[in-house]
């Protein structure tokens, strides 16, 4: 791997990192929305993650470990977290079914809290690495002066 492909990997990291947040974000913000435009509650989203190249043997990455294309990781795909709604009872609520119960999202705020936590560190350890990168190869400029 050449100095552009570690970069590479850091950047997809920062990249995939910061759609995490932003699914968070949304999550946290739709956390007593009881109506949405399809019908029923917010449902809670969650983000999926794959690796950019995944290499089928160790022998694979041997042979490729000039190339800086295509390593790091993405985001495959966002899901909805299929968790029951909970229920609350408050029929003054306008979204009370007949017997006064009212379904709230499937978001827990400590589990979106932990999650936002994780991907903010992860964010970070990707721009720690891409600096650290980039502190070498300015160093490494600085041999052939």
């Amino acid at each position: 791997m050449g100095f552009f492909g570690s970069m590479d990997t850091s950047t997809s990291g920062l990249t995939a990192q910061r759609l995490r947040l932003d699914i968070i974000s949304q999550n946290i913000a739709n956390a007593n929305t009881t109506r949405t435009a399809e019908g029923g509650p917010y449902k809670r989203k969650a983000v999926i993650f794959e690796a950019i190249n995944n290499p089928e043997s160790f022998n694979s990455v041997l042979n490729k470990y000039t190339d800086s294309k295509n390593n790091g990781v993405r985001v495959s795909q966002i899901i909805e977290d299929n968790k029951p709604f909970p229920t609350q009872y408050d029929p003054s609520h306008p979204d009370a079914d007949e017997n006064g119960y009212v379904q709230l999202p499937n978001v827990n705020m400590v589990e979106e809290m932990v999650n936002m936590i994780s991907a903010s560190r992860s964010y970070e350890a990707n721009v720690t690495a891409f600096n650290a990168m980039k502190a070498m190869v300015s160093k490494a400029l600085e041999i052939g002066k």
